[in-house]
């Protein structure tokens, strides 16, 4: 009798461990509010009260609004901005009270003394309507409300009495002083406002990609090097400059992460593990390349390689968006240059140069 020996057939699996590794790299945001393509001319005018005119002296708050990709005028732009910048009001005046401890060098308390200041509550409004120059209302934007309840306190005193007068002793430098500081955080909002819903600013971020950290593994010398060559090409890539041949130098990198994805394809947790990486990393590139459709097939292929599926619903959504923003704004970049004094207004001759993408951040996972 012949007896056969048969041994069990074990597969095995090189275990894989993710770390978090970060790039930068920059591209232009895109308008998020949708506008004539053609308006990229703005002027803008501050009303406020004769009282707080006095305040303004030396300040053109008309003179600081920024729309990033745009050019702004005189008069006469696509668009009008109208702020209007209403009276500081102070609603309350009180004393607080406040105990300061005296110790000697070794800690011990030597006596305590009483420290008096002023809390003036106050409040302040401001507001922008927006207009194209057809006479078409686009928007309203509160700059400050008079919900939002603002305090100024002032320098302690020992005695009360200096405390309780200090405001009205100081009004006109204090009102001067909160005044200014009201609108040049009102106008500074409003830049950011206008530029997010309607500019082209350029944008430098930080984002991170899955990378073998197990040093036995095959693939770990591999895998870092072609995360290398995404970082050190991302890094070079510019918000004013096309992606032109980028995609051609990121090929070998490209291409090593799709041979993972073909060469570790069993199902045990440690190849899919390995395979999420490919995935991930994939999808957070093209969404810098602005492909958003190659962004989609591997946040698709993510969700059904089964290995933390909702990391590849995030990405997904973030690609729609972009594909979404790039519908919207009919534009299939983010990476351009803008020359704005080529911008030019309403009824005269203008160059448009193209531009791109204010984009929703990717939503990021936790560690592996």
């Amino acid at each position: 009798m012949i007896a056969f020996i048969i041994f069990p057939c074990v597969a095995f699996s090189q275990r894989v461990d993710l770390d978090r590794f970060k790039f930068s790299t920059q591209y232009r945001s895109l308008p998020s509010v949708r506008l004539d393509s053609s308006y990229r001319t703005y002027h803008v005018t501050v009303e406020t009260s004769r009282l707080m005119q006095a305040y303004l002296s030396d300040m053109t708050p008309e003179k600081s609004v920024q729309v990033e990709g745009w050019r702004m005028l005189k008069k006469n732009g696509h668009i009008g901005i109208q702020v209007k910048l209403e009276e500081l009001l102070p609603e309350s005046f009180s004393v607080k009270e406040r105990e300061e401890i005296i110790k000697d060098k070794t800690g011990k308390e030597t006596s305590r003394r009483k420290l008096y200041s002023q809390e003036v509550v106050y409040t302040f409004s401001a507001f922008a309507d927006i207009t194209d120059y057809k006479g078409v209302h686009i928007g309203n934007i509160v700059l400050a409300s008079r919900n939002y309840k603002q305090v100024y306190k002032s320098p302690e005193f020992a005695i009360r009495y200096a405390a309780e007068g200090y405001f009205l002793l100081n009004s006109l430098a204090l009102t001067e002083q909160l005044y200014r500081n009201c609108v040049t955080r009102a106008i500074n909002y409003l830049s950011n406002k206008l530029t997010e819903d309607y500019g082209y600013s350029e944008r430098t971020v930080t984002d991170q990609m899955w990378i073998l950290d197990s040093k036995k593994h095959p693939e770990y010398q591999a895998h870092r090097q072609a995360f290398l060559l995404i970082k050190e090409t991302l890094f070079g890539v510019s918000a004013n400059r096309s992606l032109d041949g980028v995609r051609e130098q990121l090929k070998p990198a490209i291409d090593y992460f799709e041979r993972i994805k073909k060469t570790y394809i069993s199902t045990n947790k440690h190849d899919r593990k390995l395979r999420y990486a490919s995935y991930y990393n994939l999808a957070t590139l093209y969404y810098y390349l602005d492909d958003p459709q190659a962004m989609l097939k591997e946040a698709g292929a993510l969700i059904l390689n089964d290995y933390d599926a909702k990391d590849g619903k995030a990405l997904e959504a973030s690609a729609l968006y972009l594909k979404n923003l790039f519908l919207q704004t009919k534009l299939n970049s983010r990476h351009f240059a803008i020359d704005t004094t080529t911008f030019k207004g309403p009824g005269e001759s203008s160059v448009i140069a193209v531009s791109g993408g204010n984009s929703a951040p990717i939503v990021r996972p936790r560690a592996r």
